[in-house]
């Protein structure tokens, strides 16, 4: 057997992972390999993960440069092998399931307000909107883009929402940094829905005095 490169194994690593690896990960999986049972000792037994990052950067530059039909994606989750968007038509082919709907104008800037402002009450939402959004929030959760995250902390305890690892996925993000503009769109002000005040409960009425050894009826 021939010599092989840390960029080889790491590349062997990802085309058989059915999931994306962190650099942790194939560290982790590059100095398990040998052993007193190996026929082969592991020449990559010490590998550090600056050496694992600057490899996985190499094998991506390498592949646009090298024009081949698949790429090397950083996702939030790690690092995955990904065919080149360019042959979509044709990988599209294995897979003939329904082509998802695609999401409304309405369901867009929903699901832009919950991005950028997450967590977020649904009245929050209704008060930059201006509309009611119940249907178009139950759409965006059942698609798997918007979940649950909670009740506010404000009278009346209401649900708050924020989006999902899948919304990551979907938009190709690795994290809520990357969305346009965040810094920008994060503190523009936007309307709230007003809070609304509990009053306080009332004390009830003092008992009326009675004689001693009796007891005063309860006031109505």
């Amino acid at each position: 057997m021939g010599h092989m490169s840390l960029s080889q194994v790491i590349e062997a690593l990802l085309f058989a992972a059915q999931k994306p690896l962190t650099t942790r990960e194939l560290v982790s999986a590059i100095k398990g390999a040998g052993g007193a049972d190996e026929l082969l000792p592991n020449e990559f037994g010490r590998v550090k993960d600056a050496e694992v990052a600057a490899a996985l950067e190499q094998l991506k530059i390498e592949y646009i440069e090298q024009k081949r039909a698949f790429q090397l994606a950083e996702k939030s989750e790690g690092w995955q092998l990904v065919s080149d968007p360019a042959y979509a038509p044709w990988v599209r082919q294995l897979f003939p399931a329904a082509k998802p709907v695609r999401l409304t104008p309405p369901s867009l800037e929903t699901l832009a307000i919950i991005a950028y402002r997450q967590p977020i009450t649904r009245a929050d939402v209704e008060a930059v909107r201006g509309v009611a959004v119940d249907g178009v929030l139950q759409s965006l959760m059942e698609r798997g883009l918007v979940k649950i995250a909670g009740r506010a902390d404000v009278p009346g305890r209401p649900l708050i929402y924020e989006t999902t690892q899948f919304f990551l996925e979907h938009f190709g993000l690795r994290d809520l940094d990357e969305l346009p503009n965040a810094e920008e769109l994060r503190t523009r002000y936007l309307p709230s829905a007003p809070v609304a005040q509990t009053a306080a409960p009332a004390e009830p009425p003092p008992l009326a005095e009675a004689p001693s050894g009796e007891v005063a009826p309860a006031q109505e």
